[in-house]
């Protein structure tokens, strides 16, 4: 038996019409934007398509829909584009190192200004925190919608709003949040939502996307083949092109096409529903564990994400012992430093064991990860 609760990394297994469409996909359709004959066609056919499906999923336009290879790529396009003149930015205390990284080194190069707002359990305290942090020279607000150590969800929708208020850009991190929260870029005020597509979506690996609401332009990371205007020495000014050098992921977007749509079959709340009663089920059996810490505060939203310790136990010990009878959980600091910071989880125990069920996920297993759990010594 092995079973996946690693889903927060990656979800597997994929449901059957993402891999029917990768199937199709590699027998069917050529490069997009890469000649007039049929071949090449249904692969911009398909690519479009891919867009029209990711706009009306985030209540964005179709050319606003920027294929990127992860949801790294795609804040890094956003963060330095946004960032290139200078200024100050705002980063949580809970960000995965797709962002605290590249704001890192634009700091350290002398080129950005930066400051990072505590989250807390209450949601007007944190969004305090943010307001009072904002300076004449603040450009953006880069943040993680759900916490991907914790689940905890930020007050997302309120710090769009904040930001419009203020005239300064949103950047929102939906990696863990896409697929099981309804997201929708105008509503939620979102300027740049940047997601992987191989999570809630369920696409396959080595997708991800940049999706704009048109207000703010940003230059591109990287120049190249973009299928238009190629004669000109420089990349077009307008979107998708101008942030899609090179050959795009035609088998990418044709998996996270029909992973949208196996998402909107499902309902995004029903998805929520069934994962966070699995989640629910596993606080409730680790609650009358004296030996086992859970990483949840009274008063805090989160999405289907649980971190927990063995409290005489690194986690990576935990998980080894869990893994040995067959049950996938991510260890250590997930690519979250600042977050594990805030948790005091480093020292301790070298970080968390990280429990994310997927829709395919059951409470047979739940329950028996439960009772493999209490009986480790």
């Amino acid at each position: 038996m092995t079973v996946n609760f690693d889903n927060a990394a990656t979800t597997f297994p994929k449901p059957p019409e993402v891999r029917l469409a990768v199937e199709k996909a590699l027998v069917r359709y050529g490069s997009s934007g890469r000649g007039s004959h049929p071949i090449a066609a249904r692969g911009s056919e398909l690519i479009y398509s891919a867009r029209e499906t990711i706009a009306q999923f985030f209540g964005a336009q179709p050319e606003n829909i920027i294929f990127t290879a992860n949801c790294t790529h795609a804040l890094n396009l956003a963060i330095q584009g946004i960032m290139k003149q200078g200024g100050h930015l705002i980063i949580s205390n809970l960000e995965h190192n797709s962002v605290a990284r590249p704001v890192y080194a634009l700091a350290k190069a002398g080129k950005i200004r930066y400051s990072i707002a505590e989250v807390s359990a209450s949601d007007s305290e944190t969004l305090e925190r943010f307001a009072k942090l904002i300076r004449p020279d603040t450009k953006a607000i880069v943040c993680t919608m759900a916490s991907n150590v914790t689940g905890q969800i930020l007050p997302f929708r309120k710090i769009g709003a904040l930001c419009q208020e203020k005239n300064i850009c949103f950047i929102a991190d939906g990696a863990q949040a896409c697929g099981v929260l309804p997201v929708n870029i105008e509503n939620d005020n979102i300027n740049f939502l940047c997601t992987a597509g191989h999570k809630g979506l369920y696409g396959i690996t080595g997708t991800g996307l940049l999706v704009s609401d048109g207000k703010f332009s940003i230059p591109p990371l990287m120049q190249g083949g973009s299928g238009s205007l190629s004669a000109l020495p420089e990349m077009p000014d307008f979107l998708p092109d101008a942030l899609e050098a090179g050959t795009l992921n035609v088998i990418g977007a044709a998996s996270l096409k029909a992973g949208i749509q196996f998402v909107q079959k499902k309902g995004v709340d029903n998805i929520f529903r069934t994962e966070s009663a699995l989640c629910e089920q596993l606080c409730q059996r680790f609650s009358g564990l004296p030996d086992v810490i859970v990483y949840r505060q009274p008063g805090a939203n989160y999405v289907p994400i649980v971190s927990f310790n063995l409290r005489n136990k690194k986690a990576d010990e935990t998980a080894a012992v869990l893994a040995k009878q067959g049950f996938c959980l991510r260890s250590g600091l997930h690519c979250a430093p600042l977050a594990h910071y805030a948790l005091n989880t480093i020292e301790s125990h070298e970080g968390t064991v990280r429990f994310a069920p997927s829709v395919f996920s059951s409470m047979l297993h739940t329950n028996r990860l439960a009772d493999a759990a209490a009986a480790i010594r």
